[in-house]
């Protein structure tokens, strides 16, 4: 019944215009109503979270129910086993977002995920990792001190050879890090200076760090 029910809110809720638009853009689904996330979260909050629910939303090929499977899931059952199994069936860059900000964020065992993500090349878990690790930034240093250095070499390596959204989310987490001390800023700033042989764009992703961290420097 609870299923049916959020069928029939989809439906009330659907965008025809945004839909289209998205499809067009390549955002392939079985079916996309074009519900905003804000509508979503008000569809969200008329039901109880609970994990069978979430898992039979997540299953579905229709994008509002993959977000709603990530808004009801209770954040106290959901485990890193789940978080990659669930990791592994993401295809659109747009659930990967969702999936970092709204869920694993929260989770106490986030920060060790996100530093084994950054690592892997497949799929679209690099680009979480590093996603994940900018809004942990948002709250401090990492709890582990040690994962310093091993996300900084990460982070070089990605914005030199990831692809572009690897690449974005890299350089939103090293902003983000650098912004929290002169220490890391300095830190930062020496790690990726401009050598001789460095890729495209390098100069300008240093300028663009000078900036960020100015107020540290």
């Amino acid at each position: 019944m609870e299923l049916k029910e959020i069928r029939k809110q989809l439906r009330l809720a659907m965008n025809g215009v945004v839909s289209t638009s998205m499809r067009q853009k390549g955002v392939g689904y079985k079916i996309n109503f074009g519900v905003s996330l804000p509508q979503l979260k008000t569809i969200a909050a008329t039901h109880t979270p609970d994990s069978t629910l979430a898992e039979t939303l997540w299953k579905e090929d229709i994008r509002e129910m993959k977000i709603l499977a990530i808004l009801l899931y209770p954040r106290d059952e959901f485990d890193a086993a789940r978080a990659e199994a669930w990791a592994m069936e993401i295809a659109d860059p747009e659930i990967a977002g969702h999936f970092c900000f709204l869920l694993l964020q929260h989770l106490s065992f986030s920060e060790e995920l996100a530093m084994r993500w950054i690592k892997c090349r497949e799929g679209f878990f690099r680009q979480m990792g590093f996603l994940l690790l900018a809004h942990l930034f948002r709250n401090g240093d990492f709890r582990q001190k040690e994962y310093r250095i091993p996300f900084s070499e990460e982070a070089r390596t990605t914005v030199r050879t990831g692809s572009l959204p690897e690449k974005q989310a890299a350089a939103a987490a090293v902003k983000r890090y650098g912004s929290q001390s002169k220490e890391q800023a300095v830190f930062l700033l020496e790690l990726f200076k401009t050598e001789e042989g460095s890729p495209e764009g390098w100069q300008e992703f240093q300028e663009e760090l000078q900036f960020e961290f100015e107020n540290y420097l």
